[in-house]
């Protein structure tokens, strides 16, 4: 590619930005992102069943991926529901294709594979898997990631070499009964009365204070036009996370006694099915030691933050449960990023997004130079 006909950094970040697409619909973005990497010497894969693409530069070994997520979410902002990116994956992906650019000049002389997994369907923890299942992870040896990050956890200018997510489980859950008049509560369970015991159940729940964790009902659902109807059934969803994947699998027990104990107590049929689930990470010492290696060398060793603990999840860490000798690790981006990640009006410092690609550019050639 021409470098004067490449879009700057913010140019790609605009065009992404105004364009959001919802999880397994990223057409015009995975169109988009090839429209500017077939100018380029990469060589592209992209899928006839799935959005999202691969691509490549340089050759032979090491190779080191770098995954960029793809989707927006679908949420209410201004009052009406629309494909919002909240989440900063339009960052995400103009910072990596930044560093593809950068990189695409460095690698002329030096041995070594990068590759770049545009990957869909995060906010759906199901785009790892899709990705895994295309082959692309295969033959990596370290594979990297990057985040935007709140300003609670980290502000303008600081990096941290490894995000340490949370796990993350989403249950969908039914209350099956039969509907009765108004007039006549003693006919049936109401559904609402029953979800409202088990909000209260669930807040009554207590594990160990040291490990972060949380449970609590995102939607419920019962109910119709009719306000004469007593509802026997609904459908409400659980959101569970767990700083370890010990203490998720005990929250999860205590969710579903919470669920059995109702269901006992009041005849009704009460169950739950595992939707989403996304295991906490496993961070890898080598993968840190090149990315802290890397903002040293990008923004300098002031920038260098710790690694960071977080009750987020992601669907990166899956790659490593598929691939566990995979040395993986996820950039932090201190961006001032507010009020918060999925917020309908979040806003960040864009001036950021030059320095983390260049942190991602350093982060490769340190394993490359490691590795000559």
């Amino acid at each position: 590619m021409n470098k004067n006909a490449r879009p700057t950094i913010k140019e790609m970040f605009a065009h992404l930005h105004e364009n959001p697409e919802v999880s397994w619909q990223e057409t015009r973005t995975t169109d988009y992102i090839a429209s500017l990497l077939e100018k380029t010497d990469a060589r592209i894969k992209r899928f006839d069943d799935c959005t999202g693409l691969l691509a490549e530069i340089g050759s032979g070994h090491p190779c080191i991926a770098i995954r960029a997520d793809i989707d927006a979410l679908y949420q209410e902002v201004d009052g009406v529901s629309t494909a919002n990116h909240s989440c900063g994956h339009d960052a995400h992906m103009a910072m990596v294709l930044q560093t593809l650019f950068t990189l695409e000049e460095k690698l002329a002389n030096v041995s070594g594979t990068v590759r770049f997994i545009f990957q869909p369907a995060e906010e759906k923890m199901e785009g790892a898997w899709k990705m895994i299942e295309k082959g692309a992870v295969d033959d990596v040896d370290y594979l990297y990631g990057l985040h935007l990050r709140p300003i609670q956890e980290l502000r303008t200018g600081q990096f941290s070499p490894a995000i340490q997510h949370g796990a993350a489980r989403f249950l969908e859950a039914t209350i099956s009964g039969e509907d009765a008049h108004g007039a006549r509560p003693h006919l049936n369970k109401n559904a609402i009365e029953l979800g409202a015991e088990i909000i209260q159940m669930i807040n009554n729940i207590h594990l160990d204070p040291m490990v972060p964790y949380s449970a609590k009902v995102t939607s419920f659902h019962g109910g119709g036009e009719s306000t004469n109807i007593i509802p026997g059934s609904a459908t409400f969803s659980v959101d569970l996370r767990a700083q370890t994947n010990d203490v998720m699998a005990e929250l999860t027990a205590k969710v579903e006694a919470v669920l059995e104990a109702v269901s006992k107590l009041y005849g009704v049929d009460v169950e739950a099915e595992v939707k989403s689930d996304v295991p906490a990470a496993v961070l890898d010492s080598d993968a840190i030691a090149h990315m802290e290696r890397g903002i040293a060398k990008a923004v300098g060793a002031d920038a260098l933050s710790p690694v960071l603990q977080t009750s987020g999840g992601d669907d990166f860490h899956f790659y490593t449960i598929k691939r566990p000798e995979l040395k993986a690790s996820m950039l932090g981006v201190g961006c001032d990023l507010q009020p918060g990640l999925h917020h309908p009006k979040m806003t960040f410092d864009q001036t950021v997004m030059p320095d983390a690609s260049r942190v991602l550019v350093e982060t490769v050639m340190s394993l490359l130079a490691g590795r000559a």
